[in-house]
């Protein structure tokens, strides 16, 4: 789950990047005077104050992004902490530090496309958007790559959705590029009729109430275009209108279909 910070970034537009790969490579994370991350550290105790949930767990930081060529982007990324994100709010010691991101778009047999909303116990209580979170850094002995994004992606959605789908069968379907320039993963799954989606996700959530957890998606919902979007109330996460639209636009057959 990616951690909301709620001030105003200062782009606010979403990019959607013509992309069928993805390339990663890690880089060393951006050196931090004394100032700054004693500004971090009292950033994250106000903020854990308000919240004592937050947890500051280990995160991707996207440092740079460039093309290889038409179909493939570069991505630059280094190890972090939830907190380092903080440090954007920061007028005076800020640092860039772009999350990265997957998310599965499911879609269904007639044509929708699945939407979930978060939870009141999550840190982005009411907010529209496709299962997904942010990507954590692999163990020494792993890759970020691609294909461990797509591992990432199907977890998600099976924590929470409830639906099962293997790694292999997800496409990346778009790339974009949002607020605080965070970067995102978009994933496309296999159609399944809505009532094996609604059925997943009735059957996830009971078993995590019965066990005494939340779901972090306490509703689903199914949409065609940004109108439907638009008209689910609440808010959404910033690349979901240009998601829908490209679904509007595309159907089940992806980018370019």
């Amino acid at each position: 789950m990616e951690l909301v910070l709620t001030t105003t970034p200062s782009s606010p537009a979403v990019e959607l990047l013509d992309a069928r790969h993805v390339h990663f490579v890690e880089t060393a994370p951006p050196p931090l005077t004394a100032a700054q991350t004693a500004a971090m550290n009292r950033r994250w105790e106000a903020m854990t104050g308000d919240n004592p949930s937050l947890f500051d767990g280990p995160v991707v930081v996207c440092t740079g992004v460039e093309r290889k060529d038409p179909q493939t982007l570069v991505l630059s990324w280094c190890r972090a902490t939830y907190r380092l994100l903080t440090l954007r709010l920061d007028a005076e010691h800020a640092v860039p530090a772009p999350s990265v991101f997957v998310t599965v778009a499911q879609p269904t047999t007639d044509g929708a496309l699945l939407v979930g909303r978060m939870a009141d116990s999550t840190v982005a209580s009411g907010r529209w958007q496709l299962p997904g979170g942010t990507i954590e850094p692999p163990t020494a002995t792993a890759r970020l790559d691609q294909e461990a994004s797509a591992r990432h992606a199907a977890r998600e959605l099976a924590e929470e959705v409830g639906l099962t789908v293997a790694h292999e069968e997800l496409t990346l379907w778009a790339v974009t590029r949002g607020n605080w320039g965070n970067f995102g993963l978009h994933f496309r799954s296999p159609a399944q009729p809505i009532t094996t989606l609604e059925d997943a996700h009735l059957s996830l959530t009971t078993r995590s109430r019965a066990q005494g957890l939340i779901p972090e998606l306490d509703r689903i919902s199914f949409i065609r275009s940004q109108a439907d979007l638009a008209g689910l109330g609440g808010p959404t996460a910033d690349f979901m209108p240009a998601l829908a639209a490209l679904h509007s636009r595309y159907g089940q057959s992806g980018i370019g279909g």
